[in-house]
Formats: C-alpha cells, structure tokens, sequence
C-alpha cells in the first residue's frame, strides 16, 4: 500500500471530504495538522511547490493537489492504481 500523507486544518471542509474518500477506499494515511503545528505549513508549502492552502496531498512522497485532485484522479479511475 502506498504511503499517503495529507496536511490539513481542524476547520476544513475540504479536508475532511478528502479524508472520507481515503477512509472510504480502506486507505491509512498520516495526518499533519497545519494548524497545531505551524512550523509544518512551511514544509508543506515546500513540498507543495509553493501552495499554501489545505489540504496538500500527497502519495508516495508525489504531490497530487487538494481534495478536487483527488477526486477527480478517483473519478478518471487513477486513484486506486496509485494508492496500490
């Protein structure tokens, strides 16, 4: 299984529809909350090639984009093939 990393905030409906698809698919993933750890928002702005809002998603270390990147790389019927 891949590795999935997603950084969020506590007040972000985005985060959590991101984070229901993964749950739905049976996927783990580390969550890194941007807003109890600030300092972690620099590194995802980093990793993210400079995009500063939540969430920040990544697989196997490959930044894929927010919640309509995922969705739409679930609706195209590549999100499976990535997180295997």
């Amino acid at each position: 299984m891949a590795r999935v990393e997603i950084y969020s905030s506590k007040l972000c409906g985005y985060c959590y529809a991101a984070k229901r698809l993964l749950k739905k698919k049976g996927v783990a993933y580390e969550e890194i909350d941007v807003t109890l750890r600030p300092g972690r928002r620099a590194e995802m702005m980093r990793r993210a090639g400079g995009r500063h809002s939540v969430p920040q998603i990544f697989i196997d270390g490959a930044g894929i984009g927010g919640c309509d990147d995922l969705h739409a790389l679930d609706r195209a019927g590549k999100l499976d093939a990535l997180l295997s």
